[in-house]
């Protein structure tokens, strides 16, 4: 069975929005666009290598495919699997796109995406996407998390959580921090959340 795994860079307040760049993604007023660029090392970069390289398919929003789609064609020397991975993309309104494979997935995304999890393949790695990830988090469909968290908090934008998620327990797989205080920290599922009291 294929895993559904986030891949997300984000701040100590959990925030994804646009970490890559001013211009990437401004929606509801966003202002701090490439708060992730000043944090940037080479342990981090090495670590994104490593993940890039696995196989994969991606699962991506709307949003995020309307950023990626002019810009990975340009790019794709920096990664080159972008461009043979099956691109499975969120929308109701796009049916087609040059960029190829894509597939659109429209109508009841969480049974949509239940399927191709059962199909053989590689794993459907989502970025970004943060609409989307709501939607996987609300049917419990995200196998693990892959995350690379940053040294600031932003107080505004879009989040990897957000109310109304299943509840989720998880375990670390990997981890390390980076020189410039990068946590860079895998995560995968861990059954039901355990609650306690310390006596």
């Amino acid at each position: 069975m294929r895993k559904v795994i986030a891949l997300e860079f984000m701040t100590l307040d959990g925030v994804i929005q646009a970490g890559g760049g001013p211009e990437e993604d401004t929606s509801g007023g966003f202002t701090y666009g490439g708060w992730q660029v000043p944090y940037s090392d080479e342990v981090e970069g090495e670590v994104m290598k490593k993940q890039l390289s696995l196989p994969f398919d991606l699962l991506l929003g709307r949003n995020t495919f309307d950023i990626w789609e002019p810009y990975w064609p340009k790019h794709a020397d920096m990664w080159p699997g972008v461009m043979t991975a099956t691109k499975y993309v969120v929308s109701n309104t796009r049916t087609s796109s040059e960029w190829q494979p894509t597939v659109f997935l429209d109508g009841e995304i969480a049974e949509k995406v239940r399927q191709l999890k059962q199909q053989a393949g590689p794993n459907l790695h989502v970025f970004g996407s943060a609409n989307l990830l709501q939607t996987l988090f609300k049917h419990d469909l995200v196998d693990e998390l892959w995350l690379k968290i940053y040294p600031l908090t932003l107080g505004s934008g879009k989040k990897l959580f957000a109310d109304g998620n299943v509840p989720m327990a998880f375990k670390v797989t990997e981890s390390q921090v980076s020189p410039n205080g990068i946590l860079l920290v895998n995560y995968a599922r861990a059954g039901a959340v355990k609650t306690g009291r310390y006596d």
